[in-house]
């Protein structure tokens, strides 16, 4: 098979691989934050996230993530000059903290699966930004492939992860002042 088509579908399952990293963490987060409501939201809601998280895990993310690791690997063997370049072992680098990651979910999703919820939502709102950050340096590095470039990139990367972290933070200290307000309204009407 020709090359480009072998890189096309890698691309392709990549991009899959992280929609389904989103939003499976999202779903954790929603799922976390059904938990804490009072009957009979909490087991509705949680039904239906628990529903959805199956489905978007099996379906989509573990599919994407084993076609991405495939094609990248038929890519080495079409072409094994790539392995002979610094950048690529640095993404690769980053593709086995990307596969930690998703392991990490599995492990998440396990848990919440058996009604375990030992995360905050806060908590995975942070763990959220982890697969952006990833997605922003294997992007940067498959872009620049440049020595010179990665200590830049490098750079950036640390300071796109803190204003991450940073928007995370400031989102956490809004909503918490919208539900103080809000809280506060209801308490007035009664």
């Amino acid at each position: 098979m020709d090359i480009k088509y072998i890189l096309a579908l890698h691309l392709i399952f990549v991009v899959c691989w992280f929609a389904g990293l989103f939003y499976i963490v999202r779903l954790f987060v929603y799922t976390t934050e059904a938990n804490q409501k009072e009957e009979p939201a909490k087991s509705i809601l949680t039904q239906q996230l628990l529903i959805m998280q199956r489905k978007l895990w099996f379906i989509i993310t573990w599919p994407s993530a084993i076609g991405t690791t495939i094609f990248g690997t038929w890519m080495f063997i079409q072409n094994p000059v790539l392995l002979t370049q610094p950048w690529m072992w640095l993404k690769l680098i980053f593709v086995g903290l990307l596969w930690l990651y998703h392991l990490q979910c599995h492990f998440i999703y396990k848990q919440q699966l058996a009604g375990i919820y030992k995360q905050s939502s806060f908590k995975l709102r942070l763990f959220n930004e982890g697969g952006t950050v990833l997605l922003v340096a294997i992007v940067f590095l498959v872009v620049v492939k440049s020595s010179s470039g990665l200590v830049w990139g490098m750079l950036g990367l640390f300071i796109f992860a803190s204003l991450l972290m940073s928007g995370v933070y400031l989102y956490k200290k809004q909503r918490k002042s919208f539900e103080r307000n809000s809280k506060e309204k209801k308490t007035h009407c009664l």
